[in-house]
């Protein structure tokens, strides 16, 4: 790689290991870490097809930026290139993440005024949920499950606080879901938000 910079575009030698090189070590683990926290939220998720091709590239990158390091083991801004695209990409791959809302969640909802409401709002919607009555510290409680996808909880908890604002609810994120049809309209979303997340 110095030899290709030096020798075919004519940078001198100072210039790439003191400028060039730590930026694309910068660079390099921003994009295997950011991979890297995608592939583990895939993982959770249960996407058994597109974690490994994942984890290839976020290995192929890691030892790419590794091996330059090690060429040049002598330079101080090779490590702080490296730690500082390592704390980058922790956050690139969260915000990634966020934006492709992957995965199911079980909302959990516990209130101890009547939710008549909140399930008529379930229902309008086409939320899947189950109510049931319960006991709690303090007397009678109504509780309500719900399973709906990530994206969708902009929309849900604002409601909830709306229609039951004292009701105290659970999020827990589901790896598996029996219900095709949902598991179908997770992926088509996926592959949508993939799409506009490109084009960005």
């Amino acid at each position: 790689m110095e030899n290709f910079f030096i020798q075919h575009l004519g940078i001198e030698a100072p210039v790439f290991n003191y400028v060039i090189l730590p930026i694309l070590i910068f660079m390099a683990r921003i994009s295997d870490v950011s991979i890297a926290t995608v592939r583990i939220m895939f993982v959770m998720s249960g996407k058994k097809y597109l974690a490994p091709i994942l984890g290839f590239f976020e290995s192929f990158i890691w030892l790419v930026a590794i091996g330059q390091i090690i060429q040049n083991i002598s330079n101080p801004l090779s490590y702080i290139a490296y730690a500082g695209g390592f704390a980058t990409g922790t956050y690139v791959g969260m915000y990634i993440e966020e934006k492709l809302a992957l995965g199911t969640v079980v909302v959990r909802i516990i209130t101890k005024a009547p939710a008549f409401e909140l399930i008529n709002f379930f229902r309008n919607k086409n939320y899947r949920f189950s109510s049931l009555d319960a006991e709690g510290n303090e007397g009678k409680v109504n509780v309500l499950f719900t399973v709906v996808k990530r994206e969708q909880l902009p929309h849900l908890i604002p409601s909830i606080k709306v229609y039951n604002p004292k009701a105290f609810y659970t999020i827990e994120s589901v790896k598996r879901v029996s219900d095709d049809e949902l598991a179908h309209e997770e992926g088509a979303g996926l592959a949508s938000r993939f799409l506009n997340l490109k084009r960005r």
